[in-house]
């Protein structure tokens, strides 16, 4: 399913908005619709959908769209961003929907912060119709690449930066959970973001840093001369981060 996905004189005001709207990250959406395989007036749901930026994406092409998150800010700018959806306040272990629902079931970025994935794969389980696709999405943390002039040091801080989520390897695990799950014919693919600007992570490589001095992996100073280094290979065009992101789809 190819969509369309650049949108004219919408506000993006946040991080995270600034984030969806960068070409890689338009291109994993992109993938992951591809992988649903429905056609317009199949209904799909968006599971932990955030400000929107997929349901947008997905009730522009023409699908019966739902977004669920727990969280009501995020369902607000969600539902601000698209009017031809429908949107629910809900967690992903319990979502308002009747059995055999849906056609599609996305979830991107969402089983990293699960302790246990068990229950929500077992509702996407059980709103899915029979022959219905599931699309999980997400980054593998132990995966992360990032040059550094002292590269065990750069090791040690991306394991703070894993310390700040539940289930930071969890995608690497996505095929094993879908496949006990019942979901047959999984298909996996790998989506290479590579980043040479500093400035678009540099708030993500503060985060790891200040995770890393707090689990007392490393020290204040080793903190701030890291991040002076990976500052000063932005300035000198020396930054590199590769970000694989895992798509796994299989069939209800």
């Amino acid at each position: 399913m190819n969509l369309k996905l650049h949108r004219e004189g919408m506000a993006e005001p946040s991080f995270l908005d600034r984030i969806e709207q960068l070409p890689g990250a338009v291109a994993l959406r992109a993938a992951s619709y591809d992988l649903l395989g429905l056609s317009p007036g199949d209904t799909v749901v968006d599971v932990g959908c955030g400000a929107g930026h997929a349901v947008a994406d997905l009730a522009a092409a023409h699908l019966k769209t739902i977004g669920v998150d727990p969280d009501p800010d995020a369902i607000a700018v969600a539902r601000s961003r698209t009017a031809d959806a429908m949107f629910h306040v809900a967690r992903s272990d319990d979502l308002p929907l009747e059995d055999a629902s849906v056609d599609g079931y996305r979830a991107a970025r969402l089983f990293h912060l699960l302790d246990d994935p068990r229950p929500t794969l077992a509702e996407a389980w059980r709103v899915l119709r029979p022959g219905g696709r599931i699309v999980l999405v997400g980054q593998d943390y132990g995966f992360l690449l990032l040059d550094g002039t002292d590269q065990d040091l750069t090791d040690v801080v991306l394991l703070g930066l894993e310390s700040r989520t539940p289930a930071p390897r969890a995608a690497r695990s996505y095929r094993d959970l879908l496949l006990d799950q019942g979901f047959r014919e999984p298909e996996v693919a790998v989506h290479n973001e590579i980043v040479t600007d500093y400035a678009q992570l540099a708030t993500q490589l503060e985060s790891a840093a200040a995770a890393a001095v707090e689990k007392a992996l490393i020290t204040q100073q080793d903190a701030a001369d890291w991040l002076a280094d990976q500052a000063d290979r932005g300035r000198r065009d020396r930054f590199l981060a590769v970000l694989p992101v895992l798509l796994v789809a299989a069939t209800r």
